[in-house]
C-alpha cells in the first residue's frame, strides 16, 4: 500500500499549488494538511512526496516565465562564448541564481537529518508561520520599494537566496515568504521582489525535487500517487502565480500576514487540543 493515496495526493497537489509562491509557506500548509489527513508528516517517504511535487509548481514557472528565462538562458550561453556579451544583465543575473542557490544546497546536505527528523515538526510549522508573518510585516514596513528588477546586483541575490536557509530549516517560514521579505528589505519594489523570488526557487526547488524522488519512489509512495500530485500541483500553481503578481502590484503583503497568525494559532490550539499529531 502507498503510504499516500492518489485522493489524498491530489488534494495535497492542491495545496502545493497555491501555497508555494505565496508568502504563506507551501511546506508548512502541507504538513498541517497532512497532519489532518492522519499522514505521518516526518515519514521519509512523506517528506519526499512534499519535495517531488514541488517540481509540478517549479514547471508552472518555467512555462508562465518562458519567455524570460529563454532570454536569460541565451544571455548566459552568448556570453560564455562572447566577452562582450558578459557585460549583459541577463548574463550576469543567470550566475547569480546559480551562486545564489549554493547556500541553500549546502545546508540543505549538511543539516538534512534535522529537517527530515525534529525540524519537520507541526509544533516548529505553528510557530515558523507566526515568526515568519512578523518579519514580513517588518520588511514590507522598512521597505522603500524604489527599486525595480533590472537594479537587483551580485549583493541583492545572494542575501535573497541565502534566506531561502530559513524556510528549509523552519518549514512554515516560508521560501517565499524569506525572499520576497528580504527582497523588500533591499528596498525591491513588490512585484521585482516576487520576481526575483521565483527564478531563485527554480534552480532550488528542482533540485530538492529530483534529490527526494528515490526516496518517495522506494519508502513507499507510489508512482500514480506522485504523478497525480504533480500535476495538478503546476495547474493550481499556474492560476497562482498570475493572481500573485496582480495582486503584489497594487496591495502590500499585510493579507498574508493576518493569514500567517491566524494559521499558526489554529494550528498550536490543534496540536494542544490533541486534534492532529505534531
Amino acid at each position: 500500500m502507498s503510504a499516500i493515496s492518489v485522493g489524498q495526493a491530489a488534494v495535497l497537489g492542491v495545496v502545493e499549488g497555491v501555497t508555494e509562491f505565496l508568502p504563506v509557506s507551501s511546506t508548512g500548509h502541507l504538513k498541517i494538511t497532512e497532519g489532518l489527513m492522519n499522514i505521518p508528516v516526518d515519514d521519509q517517504s512523506v517528506v519526499g512526496f512534499s519535495a517531488v511535487i514541488q517540481v509540478g509548481a517549479i514547471a508552472a514557472v518555467l512555462v508562465y516565465f518562458f519567455k524570460d528565462i529563454k532570454r536569460i538562458v541565451s544571455a548566459w550561453g552568448r556570453g560564455l562564448t562572447n566577452k562582450d556579451e558578459r557585460y549583459h544583465h541577463d548574463y550576469k543575473f543567470a550566475w547569480w541564481v546559480i551562486y545564489a542557490t549554493i547556500p541553500i544546497v549546502l545546508v540543505g546536505l549538511a543539516a538534512k537529518p534535522l529537517i527530515d527528523g525534529p525540524l519537520a515538526s507541526l509544533w516548529v510549522v505553528a510557530g515558523s508561520l507566526i515568526v515568519g508573518s512578523g518579519v514580513m510585516w517588518c520588511a514590507d514596513q522598512m521597505g522603500r520599494h524604489k527599486r525595480g528588477e533590472d537594479d537587483t546586483s551580485f549583493k541583492d541575490a545572494m542575501l535573497v537566496g541565502s534566506s531561502q536557509i530559513l524556510a528549509l530549516l523552519f518549514p512554515g517560514f516560508s521560501r517565499s515568504g524569506a525572499t520576497m521579505s528580504t527582497a523588500l528589505i533591499l528596498d525591491l519594489d513588490r512585484v521585482a521582489a516576487t520576481r526575483l523570488s521565483f527564478f531563485l526557487g527554480i534552480p532550488a526547488l528542482t533540485g530538492a525535487g529530483i534529490y527526494e524522488l528515490k526516496d518517495a519512489l522506494g519508502a513507499g509512495v507510489g508512482a500514480a500517487p506522485l504523478a497525480v500530485g504533480t500535476i495538478v500541483s503546476f495547474v493550481v500553481a499556474y492560476a497562482s502565480i498570475a493572481w500573485l503578481l496582480k495582486f503584489v502590484a497594487k496591495h502590500s503583503f499585510n493579507a498574508f500576514v493576518i493569514y500567517r497568525i491566524v494559521i499558526g494559532l489554529a494550528v498550536f490550539g490543534l496540536l494542544a487540543t490533541g486534534t492532529i499529531n505534531a
